[in-house]
Formats: C-alpha cells, sequence, structure tokens
C-alpha cells in the first residue's frame, strides 16, 4: 500500500465511522421508542408480559425489568431472600481458628470443570434472582426463616436416580471435513458435493451416499454454522441462523423415545443440529466432534479411530457401554451404570428439593477464571509460566454428599465444639458466609464473590474487605487453615449432607481407561494410532469432565421458529432471537425439575474442591505443597479453570496423576502483563509453542 491509497482508504474508513454514528443514533431512537411503547402497553389493566415480549422482539426478563408490574406470578419475588436476611434477627458466630501448623496447611487429601466454558441461563426455580443492573453487585438468595427453609431440606417424592433396566441403542455415525468435502463411514471413505454447505445441503449429500440412514453427523472440521459469520454482530447469532435456514424434507426433531432431546442447541463454537423427516421415519443430529477434543487437522479418519478406540476401552469397565452423541450424555449413562444393586441407595440417589437445587444452582459457581492486572502485578512480567492440573476433576470424585442434607444455623454451628466445627466444614456442606479479609493480607482472594452480570463470580483481596457469599467445605475449610493467616470466617447458614461415595466406582473406571488410552498414545508405534488414542484419552477427560457438569442439570437452551401470522404461540417464557417476514426465531431454557439425575450437590463439592486445590495442594508421596498460595505474593498472573498462570517457575512435583500441575507453557520476557482474556490467550499460546520448540531442541 502506498501513501495515496493509505490516505484513501482513511477517507473511506471515515466514512464508515460516521455511517456507524448514525445507525447507532438511529437503533438508539428506535429501542427509546420501543421502550416507550412497552411502558405504554402496560398501563393496560390485562396486559401480560408473556404477550409483548414477541411482540417487542425480547424476553419476558428485558420487559419485567423496564416495567416491574408485569411480572408473571412464576417470576415475581414474593419473599425476596435478601429481605427476610435483613429483617429476620439472626444469630451468627465469629469463628476464628488459631493460625494452621505447618502440616496442616492443607486437608490431608484435598477435597478440592470445562476447561469451562460460560454456562447456559439459570433454571426457573423458587430461588429467583431479581435482574441485576450492570454496575451492581449481585445479590445471593439465602435460605428463608424458620420454617419456611426447614421444609427445603427434603427429597422430590418419587424422584431417583436410578440404574437403567434396558440397554443404551448405538447410532448409525459418520465423520465429515465440510471443507473437503471427506466423509468416513465406517471402513468407507466418500467425497460429497456440499454446495453452500447449509444444513440442507449436508443433509442431502449425506443421506444421498449413505441411503441406509445415519443418525448422527460429526463435523470434524470446516465450521459450516460460521459461513456468514461477518453477516451478524455475534457469532452465536450466525449459528442460529445456520441452523434454523430452511431445510426441505426436514423439519426441527421433537425427540422420541427415552432420548428425549429435542430441538437445536444454539452454542457458539459447538451447537447441536436436531432434524426429522417430515414423514417422521429418520431422525438424525448435525454435531460438532470440538464436544469431545479439540482437533489440529486431523482427518476424519484418525476421528473415527479414536471413537473406536474409545469405545474399546470403555467396555473394559462397561460391557453395555455406548457412545452417545456428547460426552455429558455419555458420562452420565456410563455413571448410572454403576448405581450399586444392594446396600443404602440401590434404590437409587434420591433428587433433593427443587427449592434446594435452585438454590446451589444460583450460589455455586464452577471453574475460577480470574485475570490479576497491575498494580497487583508488574506492568513489566520477567517470564510467564503455565501450570495446568492434569485430569483435575477425577482428583475430587471420591467423596461426596449423599442423604436428605440438614440445615446448620448459625446458632446451630456456635453451639459445637470446635473439632465438630471443623469436622462439618471439611465435610460435604454448602455455607453461606460473611468473610473478612485480614488487615494483612498481600496475596490472591480466596472465596468467590457475586460480581455483577449473570453467574460473574471475583475474589476479593484487599485488607479490610468484608463481603457475604456461598462458599462449598473445601474452600472454607482453605480460607481457615491455609498457610499465610487465617481469614475471619462468619457462619450465616448452612446445608450439611453425610459423606459419601456415589460417584467413586464410574470415576475410578474412566480414570483406569484415561490410563490405559495414554499410555497407548504414548507407546504406540503407528503415528495414526498414536493420535488416535490420544484424542481418545482426551474424550475420557469430556466424559468425566462435563459428566460431572451434566449433575449441575442447569438448563441447556432449545431454538424454534413461529409463522410470523402465529405470533400468539410463540411460548411465553422464551426470548425472540430473530425475525424475517414469514418466521419468529425464539430460544428457551429446557425444564429439569423431574430430572431424575439432577444432584447439583455433586457437581458443587467438585467445582469447590478443584478451586480451593488451585490455592494449595498437598502431596503425600513428596512431603510438599503446590499452588497459588506456595507463590511468593505478587506472582500469579491468572487463574483459569484448571490452570495458574505465574511469573516464576515452581518445583511441584509431577507423576502423570489426576490433579498433578504439569507445565504447559513458558515464555520470557520481558513482556507486558496482559490486561484482557485475549491478551492472556495470546501469550498463553506463545508460551506453549516456546516450550514445545525448547523440549524439541
Amino acid at each position: 500500500m502506498d501513501a495515496q491509497s493509505y490516505n484513501a482508504a482513511l477517507t473511506a474508513l471515515r466514512g464508515v465511522r460516521d455511517e456507524v454514528k448514525k445507525v447507532r443514533a438511529q437503533l438508539a431512537k428506535l429501542e427509546a421508542d420501543r421502550d416507550k411503547r412497552i411502558v405504554q402497553l402496560a398501563s393496560y389493566e390485562k396486559a401480560k408480559a408473556e404477550r409483548i415480549a414477541p411482540a417487542a422482539g425480547l424476553g419476558v426478563a428485558d420487559v419485567v425489568a423496564l416495567v416491574p408490574a408485569l411480572a408473571p406470578d412464576c417470576l415475581a419475588v414474593k419473599d425476596d431472600p435478601q429481605a427476610l436476611e435483613l429483617s429476620t434477627p439472626q444469630v451468627t458466630v465469629e469463628f476464628t481458628p488459631p493460625p494452621p501448623k505447618p502440616a496442616a496447611a492443607a486437608p490431608a487429601t484435598t477435597t478440592a470443570p470445562t476447561r469451562s466454558t460460560p454456562l447456559p441461563a439459570l433454571a426457573d426455580t423458587t430461588v429467583p434472582e431479581p435482574p441485576a443492573a450492570p454496575d451492581t453487585p449481585r445479590n445471593l438468595p439465602s435460605i428463608p426463616a424458620s420454617t419456611t427453609g426447614d421444609a427445603w431440606f427434603a427429597h422430590t417424592s418419587g424422584l431417583a436416580s436410578a440404574r437403567p433396566n434396558f440397554t443404551q441403542q448405538a447410532r448409525s455415525t459418520v465423520f465429515l471435513d465440510t471443507t473437503t468435502g471427506v466423509l468416513v463411514h465406517r471402513h468407507q471413505t466418500h467425497h460429497l458435493d456440499l454446495g453452500a454447505v447449509s444444513a440442507a445441503d449436508i443433509l442431502t449429500a449425506v443421506f444421498h451416499t449413505v441411503p441406509e440412514g445415519v443418525e448422527r453427523i460429526y463435523i470434524t472440521a470446516g465450521d459450516p454454522w460460521h459461513r456468514d459469520a461477518d453477516r451478524y454482530p455475534y457469532l452465536r447469532d450466525a449459528v442460529a441462523a445456520w441452523l434454523n435456514a430452511p431445510t426441505p424434507g426436514w423439519r426441527t426433531d421433537t425427540g422420541r423415545g427415552r432420548d428425549r432431546m429435542a430441538g437445536h442447541f444454539v452454542h457458539a463454537r459447538n451447537p447441536v443440529g436436531r432434524y426429522q423427516r417430515e414423514n417422521g421415519d429418520s431422525h438424525v443430529e448435525i454435531r460438532s466432534v470440538g464436544e469431545w477434543f479439540d482437533l489440529d487437522g486431523d482427518t476424519p479418519h484418525i476421528v473415527r479411530d479414536a471413537f473406536v478406540l474409545l469405545w474399546q476401552a470403555l467396555r473394559r469397565h462397561w460391557s453395555d457401554a455406548v457412545l452417545m452423541g456428547s460426552p455429558s450424555q455419555t458420562g452420565r449413562d456410563l455413571w448410572t451404570r454403576t448405581i450399586p444393586t444392594r446396600g443404602q441407595y440401590a434404590d437409587g440417589f434420591p433428587v433433593l428439593s427443587e427449592e434446594l437445587r435452585g438454590l446451589l444452582h444460583a450460589t455455586a459457581g464452577q471453574g475460577r477464571n480470574e485475570l490479576i492486572t497491575p498494580p497487583r502485578v508488574p506492568e513489566q512480567l520477567p517470564q510467564l509460566v503455565e501450570y495446568d492440573r492434569t485430569f483435575a476433576y477425577a482428583k475430587h470424585t471420591w467423596k461426596s454428599p449423599v442423604g436428605t442434607p440438614r440445615r446448620v444455623t448459625a446458632a446451630t454451628f456456635a453451639s459445637w465444639s470446635e473439632k465438630e466445627q471443623m469436622r462439618a466444614l471439611y465435610g460435604c456442606g454448602h455455607w453461606q458466609v460473611r468473610v473478612t479479609v485480614p488487615d494483612t493480607w498481600n496475596h490472591v482472594g480466596l472465596l468467590p464473590a457475586p460480581a455483577p452480570g449473570d453467574r460473574a463470580w471475583h475474589y476479593p483481596a484487599e485488607p479490610g474487605a468484608t463481603f457475604t457469599t456461598w462458599a462449598g467445605g473445601p474452600e472454607i475449610h482453605t480460607a481457615l487453615t491455609n498457610p499465610i493467616t487465617p481469614w475471619k470466617i462468619e457462619i450465616l447458614d448452612g446445608i450439611l449432607w453425610e459423606d459419601g461415595k456415589p460417584l467413586d466406582d464410574w470415576a475410578k473406571k474412566l480414570k483406569e481407561t484415561w490410563t490405559n488410552l495414554s499410555a497407548q498414545a504414548h507407546f504406540q508405534g503407528d503415528a495414526q494410532q498414536a493420535r488416535a488414542a490420544h484424542l481418545a484419552s482426551r474424550a475420557v477427560r469430556s466424559i468425566l469432565l462435563y459428566g460431572i457438569g451434566a449433575f449441575a442439570q442447569r438448563p441447556r437452551m432449545v431454538t424454534g421458529t413461529t409463522p410470523r401470522a402465529l405470533e400468539r404461540d410463540v411460548p411465553p417464557d422464551a426470548e425472540i432471537i430473530g425475525f424475517d417476514d414469514e418466521l419468529i426465531t425464539w430460544q428457551k431454557p429446557t425444564g429439569f425439575a423431574r430430572d431424575p439425575n439432577a444432584h447439583p450437590e455433586w457437581s458443587a463439592a467438585i467445582w469447590s474442591a478443584a478451586r480451593a486445590a488451585l490455592l494449595t495442594q498437598r502431596h503425600r508421596e513428596d512431603n510438599t505443597y503446590a499452588g497459588a498460595l506456595h507463590t511468593p505474593p505478587g506472582t500469579v498472573i491468572a487463574f483459569r479453570t484448571d490452570a495458574l498462570y505465574l511469573t516464576q517457575p515452581q518445583n511441584w512435583p509431577y507423576h502423570h496423576q489426576p490433579g498433578d500441575y504439569l507445565l504447559k507453557g513458558h515464555l520470557t520476557g520481558p513482556l507486558p502483563a496482559p490486561t484482557t482474556e485475549e491478551e492472556l490467550l495470546t501469550v498463553r499460546n506463545a508460551g506453549r509453542a516456546a516450550l514445545t520448540t525448547a523440549r524439541e531442541t
């Protein structure tokens, strides 16, 4: 580019800038007009948010935020938990144990996901949270006082996780690279003409090539749902448009049999399209293989081999193992086949009351994702070192909450001896606490606190800061016994279960499968088979990781379309995500109120234990500790679910066991401290590449 073309491009850019300003001003004007009309409609005595929302192209929650009086009865906060907390006298106790002994800096075996991508919206429960203003911290719900809250401590009648009495049916599966058109079906390879790579093109080409029928199409490369991404403001919008584009001869699947998943699942990276023949004789899913593992130019043949190896390895532990559409579905199905046939839970594991499940959904976060920026860290980093906990969640499945939970009020907790208190905090519990950071504290935060935004969390570390939150037993125990100085914790309320092992057998089998496949990947002489074994081992990790997430039973979003002429038929709890002259496209959360495998208490306990292990974890064999609290102040740059980013390398033991800290990246500086997630990922990738190069040379 020469100077003349450069100046011409600048002029053109300024023109685009001015157009953007005009469009934004016009959009703001239209939105203001829309909001004004909504308020006017609300003056009608029979106005309903469910009717106004689709007409406005908004969700019910958005309409209610504008006109709170329109809140449907099912969403109205009749007994505001925060108001109850303020108006009801509570007996609290300040529990500050003596400084820990060096040998007790962490639990003997630290009882602390996906990688975590942000979770879907919360289910509609009896513990609603009012919409929070963008800059206003969220207020977490509390357990209502007296008998109202006590009634929550029961199981849902007639609902329990039971061992299945049927054999899961395998689905006919193909693997398709939409970039090259290569399709692998069993041991056959085909080359398809996919046209514009729409869902209709894929279905037509695949069913023409495999006339006997296919039930699952895994996309290994090409990401066809992103083909028009530049036309939409958000990637998710492009995905929704691709999934809901016309598919002549097909319609959105409505579900069947025991596998009742229906409707499309809109996800920015790994969506699921579910289609059904108009005549109803064929059902097929289009899925991304990225749900199972990350690929690096791998062919459909290698991916097929990876699934075959995975199935064979699982069959050594489950004679009836079947690979389902996603790791979470597979993980949950395999777990149900480990439910004991004798003993206390031979009839299944009862499901908590809907109220307690709702409380856990609202107050138990997943992985810790935090970027620490200057001035808490240097402007220029001497280096960036990445440590990732290997197969981390598998470390924390040996103990989980079981039985009917009991409520532990502040008064009850205060009446216990210190030994009883510590036993309770080390056990399977979920606690509402008031936390005060020590005045001398100079390290990272220890406990999650609600931050502005849907399900957002941060970790206060300012000396003297006080906040109220919910946290699991492993994190509370760590805050009280950390190797630096104990934090001040006041118990306000709590949920306490018996200690059990509902996941232990399942996790052990998956760990053995992972070990076996990892060994195959290491010792296999054939490069293609070694790569397939490696991918299969990563799939086992996903089965456990997302299987644990599935117990939380947070609702997934399904999408659908309704003709414009039938606008009243849009579901009242749906959010409008797009529309044209003919169709309205909407999405809504699926309900899990009667799901027999809803056990958010298990997910919450494992996530809490994993977050605690990022802070401190004891290695018995080496008589040493690892984790953020065992690094000098100011050297922790970030947390990302299972990973720590530091400015100094650590001599932590690594024995290829679940939970061990693996050195995964090392980038020498000086380099600017990352201030955004994008910058962190950029230097992380550079650090991984640099470490790989150093090891090869």
